[in-house]
């Protein structure tokens, strides 16, 4: 167990960045709702084309922490023993023959699914036991995972050849599903001079697995008022086109909203996002700031939205307005 104080726990994470940022240039937003979901605890999924570092991020997080990791490349043809483990049969040397089980690469604190969707379903569903209750039940026994746990997923949004959609039982098991784009210009010259020239400095590891359980345990003991509470209700709630309190817009294109689990990831992810701004309570605008990663994998737009071309980005924003923070009377 850390004994480490929690600004000295939060300076880490600082210093974390700094290491990643060695490698990984701006993406800075994409960078911080990563940490926010490793201390939040939580599982995330990286969506965006190919060629902007989603791999060498999460490549570049593992190195600068002292924390076990495996990559599993997923294809059409893996199996869900090649996630999870097989037994083979061994003899001995008297002859003797007994099954061992040889546990797969999930047995590891930070875990990336590369390309995440090019598996078939029942291999998708293999990661869905261990996202959730951080356990591989397999020849009949149930195995506990390594603490910490950390699911990175990334995803290629333009090729739908060969994949598969992933299903909803097991988007919502994402905390966050975090949106990677095009570097600025300023940063694409630096990734040219940078990735062309000679090799830079190596990644120190700056953070360990205790560090990790240490900022874990204290975002679940930040404090949360009844006023965000409510107001994380509300959001998710208003995202329901059956509820009164729905918008024009989500009535309108809206098929599936958000279930609790939406609102338990908000209040997470928003402690999180506090901690990590070095405050020691939760605001309206922590809610605010983590919404659309939360929201995004949880709203099912109806054919009129795919018709219309209205994704889940445009329907949160109205959600936002709409919905009015605590303090406010007018929606924020």
């Amino acid at each position: 167990m850390s004994e480490r104080s929690p600004d000295s726990l939060i300076a880490s994470v600082q210093r974390l960045r700094g290491e990643i940022a060695k490698r990984i240039v701006g993406q800075d937003a994409v960078v911080d709702e990563i940490l926010m979901a490793l201390v939040a605890g939580g599982h995330a999924l990286l969506v965006g084309v190919p060629g902007l570092a989603k791999t060498l991020m999460i490549k570049s997080l593992s190195d600068a922490m002292q924390l076990e990791f495996r990559r599993i490349q997923f294809t059409p043809d893996l199996v869900p023993s090649d996630i999870t483990g097989t037994e083979i049969l061994e003899e001995s040397g008297g002859g003797a023959r007994a099954f061992r089980f040889v546990r797969g690469p999930v047995f590891a604190n930070i875990v990336l699914a590369d390309e995440i969707n090019r598996a078939p379903p029942r291999t998708q569903a293999a990661l869905l036991e261990a996202m959730q209750e951080h356990s591989v039940t397999a020849a009949g026994n149930t195995m506990t995972l390594p603490e910490p746990f950390f699911v990175l997923a990334t995803q290629n949004p333009i090729e739908q050849e060969g994949t598969y959609p992933l299903p909803e039982a097991q988007l919502d098991r994402f905390l966050f599903d975090i949106r990677v784009g095009y570097p600025s210009e300023a940063d694409e010259i630096s990734i040219l001079r940078t990735t062309t020239g000679k090799r830079g400095a190596p990644i120190d590891a700056v953070f360990s697995a205790e560090d990790a359980l240490a900022l874990q345990r204290l975002v679940r003991e930040l404090p949360c008022s009844e006023l965000v509470l409510t107001y994380a209700a509300k959001l998710v709630r208003a995202t329901r086109p059956q509820e009164a309190s729905a918008p024009g817009i989500v009535r309108q294109y809206v098929r599936w909203g958000a279930g609790p689990r939406a609102g338990q990831a908000l209040i997470l992810g928003a402690k999180a996002s506090a901690l990590l701004a070095g405050r020691a309570a939760v605001s309206p605008a922590d809610i605010r700031r983590v919404a659309m990663p939360v929201l995004r994998h949880r709203i099912l737009p109806n054919f009129a939205a795919e018709a219309d071309g209205v994704s889940a980005e445009p329907i949160i924003e109205a959600l936002l307005s709409h919905v009015a923070a605590p303090g406010s009377a007018l929606p924020a």
